[in-house]
């Protein structure tokens, strides 16, 4: 297995990984999107690949905002069901962490539904702890 920056021909894969999270997207809203952030400073998307295939993703970008100092925040994390406990997620975590490290930034933080207690236990494991409990609002505009 190998990590890498991802790429546009990444889409689709990704694409499949965001829907086993439970969130629909079309391959071309997944190239389109990724196109955007690939194409950004201060996001990066990386890929686990084995034999070729893309088994997993990690989105992470930095944040700023009145209140903080900038941060890493991971936007999303996903590894196939058929590659999953095999380290991929904890390679893809470190390749994000140290972009962020490259960057200066001294915390990298990652939200996760409290339902998702698998995901809880993995940044648990990898020294990440739970410093806040939140809503989310959405109010749809159009």
């Amino acid at each position: 297995m190998s990590i890498r920056i991802a790429e546009p021909n990444d889409a689709a894969a990704i694409g499949e990984l965001v829907v086993q999270l439970g969130y629909p997207i079309s391959t071309d809203d997944a190239r389109r999107r990724l196109v955007q952030l690939l194409g950004r400073a201060d996001h990066a998307v990386f890929v686990a690949t084995e034999s070729g295939d893309v088994v997993g993703f990690i989105h992470i970008c930095v944040t700023e905002t009145l209140e903080h100092e900038p941060y890493g925040e991971i936007k999303g994390l996903a590894v196939g069901e058929g590659h999953q406990n095999r380290g991929t997620g904890a390679q893809l975590l470190e390749s994000a962490e140290g972009w962020a490290s490259q960057r200066g930034l001294s915390i990298v933080r990652v939200r996760s539904n409290v339902k998702r207690d698998r995901a809880r236990s993995f940044y648990e494991r990898h020294g990440y702890e739970v410093t806040k409990v939140q809503n989310i609002f959405d109010k749809r505009l159009q």
